[in-house]
């Protein structure tokens, strides 16, 4: 019967449109009226924004891919991590969203501002490479997903995904787009669905959890590097400052908090909210996508997974079919979110470098440089998928470029949200400090395990 009801409700295009009006109504209204007392009364939803979206995004099908290799190999050893990195993400995420609220202006702009040009544009280059090279292994894994459920080529459907991101980017306007991708993070729920159709033995589970075994060797190092290199990334920082800069010039009224401090409080409660609830949703994804490959995978001694796809493939004999079905559909789902942010995260850094007219709400004559890095980063991932580049090992690389840059770049964040120069009177507190300089500390030492393992 629900089956039914799917298809009836689908196969009517003006429904889905008058639903995506309806939100983006919704999204507008909120954006645009002046705080009053019935604020407190919006429904959570509506508060959410760039953050839900940025924590949504770090769980792309490479993130799958990750989480499912450590839960197939240790099982819950390192289910812990998922806990760990919580903190740490809401801090440097919600000194992302502070600085381009408070300033007008993303993290490249700021850099380009207040920086040597050698430090940025090493930064933005790096970052684009990465940027590229994640693109390529998301489609391909949203190809190989594809041909899992219903047949058919991988390349094809790696074509058919590149085109409909950027259609999507260049031809939806703004308002439209922003209540899009933040119903695109339904699809994570995906994951949280599967872990209710398998067995857990949840008493272990939680055990191990709060009181994981912790190990030096090589192979668990490694794995707790990939995690943490997965859950902190580069472009989350850049894609969330831009969007609160974005929506901040959307939203008619609304001012850079150092020119209009009147509008503080609510907007920086806002973010305090949307990034709380985006990193502990994309944190608990995360913690049940390793949990679902360890109690199937692992268990039954599965533990050379190294995509996605084929993680979701070898989940289908040992839970069944419609497990399979939802893990498959949320690489889908969640590709669908992630190649556009990470597309315009590195054609924001880009277009802010160079001084560039930026923004998803402008017209594509009207923003050419930016739109322009979009589509070549979008075309260049597509065509790696055609080359005889492994991409296992392309992601490798990515990785450890991630890791690179997110250390100085994290570094330059917490040196520009202490400036009264740059931030005014909005300069973060020591308890933020704190819990930034702790997660940049946490990720050099990650960086440096990575590539001491790397070495050996």
């Amino acid at each position: 019967m629900l089956k039914n009801h799917l298809a009836a409700y689908f196969n009517n295009a003006d429904q889905i449109w008058n639903h995506i009006f309806y939100w983006n109504t919704q999204f507008d209204l909120f954006m645009s009226k002046p705080a009053t007392a019935s604020d407190k009364k919006q429904s959570l939803w509506a508060k959410l924004g760039p953050g839900l979206i940025t924590g949504a995004a770090d769980d792309d099908p490479s993130g799958i891919a990750t989480y499912s290799q450590v839960g197939a190999g240790f099982g819950y050893a390192i289910l812990w991590t998922a806990i760990f990195t919580f903190p740490l993400m809401v801090g440097i995420q919600t000194i992302s969203a502070r600085i381009g609220r408070v300033t007008g202006n993303g993290l490249a702009a700021n850099i380009r501002k207040y920086y040597p040009p050698w430090l940025l544009y090493v930064i933005v280059l790096l970052l684009l490479i990465a940027n590229t090279i994640n693109i390529a292994a998301d489609i391909g894994a949203m190809g190989s997903a594809l041909k899992l459920l219903i047949g058919g080529s991988t390349h094809w459907y790696v074509i058919s995904f590149g085109v409909i991101s950027l259609l999507l980017q260049i031809f939806v306007p703004f308002p439209f787009y922003a209540p899009l991708l933040k119903t695109l993070t339904l699809a994570l729920l995906a994951y949280v669905a599967t872990v209710f159709v398998v067995k857990v033995p949840w008493g272990e589970v939680f055990y191990q959890t709060l009181m994981p075994s912790l190990s030096l060797k090589a192979d668990y190092l490694l794995a707790v590097v990939a995690v943490f290199g997965t859950t902190i990334s580069p472009y989350l920082f850049f894609w969330q400052a831009s969007q609160e800069v974005e929506d901040q010039r959307e939203a008619p009224g609304e001012e850079p908090l150092v020119t209009a401090p009147e509008q503080a409080v609510t907007e920086l409660k806002r973010i305090r909210i949307d990034t709380y609830v985006g990193m502990g949703f994309s944190n608990l994804v995360a913690f049940f996508i390793m949990l679902t490959a360890a109690v199937t995978l692992h268990q039954h001694a599965i533990t050379d997974i190294q995509t996605s796809a084929q993680a979701a493939e070898a989940l289908r004999p040992l839970a069944g079919d419609f497990a399979f079905i939802l893990f498959t559909t949320g690489i889908i789902g969640t590709g669908l979110l992630a190649v556009p942010i990470l597309a315009g995260s590195a054609a924001y850094a880009v277009a802010e470098a160079c001084d560039w007219p930026i923004g998803l709400g402008k017209e594509l004559l009207k923003a050419r440089g930016f739109y322009t890095i979009i589509i070549v980063a979008t075309v260049l991932g597509v065509i790696l998928n055609f080359t005889s580049i492994d991409p296992i090992k392309a992601l490798f690389w990515s990785a450890v470029i991630n890791g690179i840059i997110s250390v100085p770049v994290m570094v330059v964040m917490l040196l520009m949200a202490v400036r009264l120069d740059v931030m005014g009177p909005f300069v973060i507190n020591r308890w933020m400090t704190s819990l930034g300089w702790l997660a940049a500390t946490s990720m050099a030492v990650v960086v440096l395990a990575m590539l001491i393992t790397w070495v050996h």
